[in-house]
């Protein structure tokens, strides 16, 4: 099964909007979903700051700032 990550921070509207693109295609392509807070950690917030949400596939960067919905899907296979 594939892993996607969200990687994004509280409060950030861009992120919310990720989510829901993934919650929705995850309920026609199963995959495990992860989110990482990047003001958790210093190394996160320094790669990611200027570019959240970005999202992983697998360890993979595939999207940032935003989420194309039929991409994602595609990708997922």
């Amino acid at each position: 099964m594939r892993t996607v990550v969200l990687y994004g921070r509280e409060g950030c509207c861009l992120c919310d909007e990720a989510r829901e693109i993934l919650q929705r295609v995850r309920c026609k392509r199963p995959f495990r979903f992860q989110e990482r807070d990047i003001d958790e950690h210093e190394a996160l917030q320094r790669a990611y700051l200027e570019r959240i949400p970005v999202v992983t596939i697998d360890g993979v960067e595939a999207f940032e700032l935003f989420v194309d919905e039929h991409e994602l899907e595609q990708r997922l296979g």
